[in-house]
């Protein structure tokens, strides 16, 4: 697969805009689309639902006007939403766009997502949340590393590639062996091959005390905003439990519930929002092709998209070709 093409009239580009959450991908993507005269797909595990616009930053209303979205506020929360059911949904899109000789723009910080895309896809059975629980229990009452040892003995090969601390990963490998009665390690050699689009890949970086400014200040901005009542109306209708682990949601549910006080939910959405970007940032680190963009000290979209232009010659050039009057606004 080729990671970008530098004839912008191939009609396989794809271009992909990705960094941490907080990082500032929403503003800068909404001017690359009007440049380009395209569309935005979102890359995004939680914007996908409908009813959580202010916990997963959504795009402005305005920004939605100005350009179209695609894949944001699609799906009920009570529902559950996959890789797969992504990589699906974004390959039509991708080939419809295509088609009208449009270069489709992909923005988010979802890494699996990204990643069914460009290097293809294991995503496994679905969870089973009663055996999850059990094994959850096991852990907390036996410990992660007798949980690590058990799965040593069923898959030695998953085992030896999941640190014994991440209990996460190894109670889902156990998981899928337990249900399944295959190990996840012989499962992923059938997963799917990547799509054969030519990805142009621009990652924006921020230095991590800024970065992580930017993540408060959008936190008590989203405080402001009103996610309290947003997570009380999500609650009054039943969601499953995917879409309530969503950050934010989680912390102030359990305000809601009386289990910690205001000032804690803010503090731990803070913590934790800060902790996602940090692995968000691990995880793009092993995807291959990415070109790092560094906009520390920017704030304006408009001068964040000169910085990419001028670090990312193909995609100047591809806006170039689409003509002097694509560009009406900076």
């Amino acid at each position: 697969m080729t990671e970008h093409s530098a004839n912008p009239s191939h009609n396989k580009t794809v271009i992909i805009v990705l960094g941490p959450t907080g990082v500032g991908k929403t503003g800068v993507s909404v001017l690359l689309a009007k440049a380009l005269k395209t569309e935005i797909i979102s890359a995004d595990s939680m914007q996908v639902y409908q009813h959580m616009d202010i916990g997963t930053a959504k795009p402005s209303p305005d920004e939605l006007r100005e350009v179209p979205h695609h894949l944001i506020g699609v799906l009920s929360p009570a529902r559950s939403f996959s890789a797969g059911m992504f990589k699906e949904m974004a390959v039509q899109i991708i080939n419809d766009l295509h088609i009208k000789n449009k270069i489709p723009l992909i923005v988010g910080g979802t890494g699996l997502y990204i990643r069914s895309l460009t290097g293809g896809l294991f995503e496994g059975p679905s969870a089973d949340w009663s055996l999850r629980e059990k094994l959850k229990e096991e852990a907390e009452t036996l410990g992660r590393e007798h949980l690590h040892r058990r799965l040593g003995d069923i898959d030695p090969e998953a085992a030896a590639k999941i640190n014994p601390n991440d209990s996460r990963r190894t109670i889902r490998a156990l998981e899928v062996a337990l249900k399944e009665g295959r190990t996840i390690s012989g499962l992923q050699c059938a997963s799917t091959k990547p799509e054969q689009y030519d990805f142009i890949k621009i990652g924006l970086f921020r230095e991590r005390k800024e970065l992580y400014g930017l993540i408060e200040e959008r936190v008590d901005r989203m405080i402001k905003d009103g996610l309290l009542q947003e997570t009380e109306n999500l609650l009054k209708m039943g969601p499953d439990r995917t879409a309530m682990q969503a950050l934010g949601y989680k912390e102030m549910g359990r305000y809601i519930q009386g289990e910690i006080k205001l000032e804690e939910a803010v503090r731990l959405i803070k913590k934790r929002t800060k902790m996602y970007a940090k692995r968000q940032l691990t995880w793009f680190k092993k995807e291959p092709g990415i070109k790092w963009v560094d906009i520390t000290g920017m704030t304006a979209s408009d001068k964040i998209l000169d910085r990419m232009l001028t670090d990312v010659h193909s995609v100047g050039d591809l806006i170039i070709n689409k003509g002097p009057s694509c560009n009406p606004d900076f």
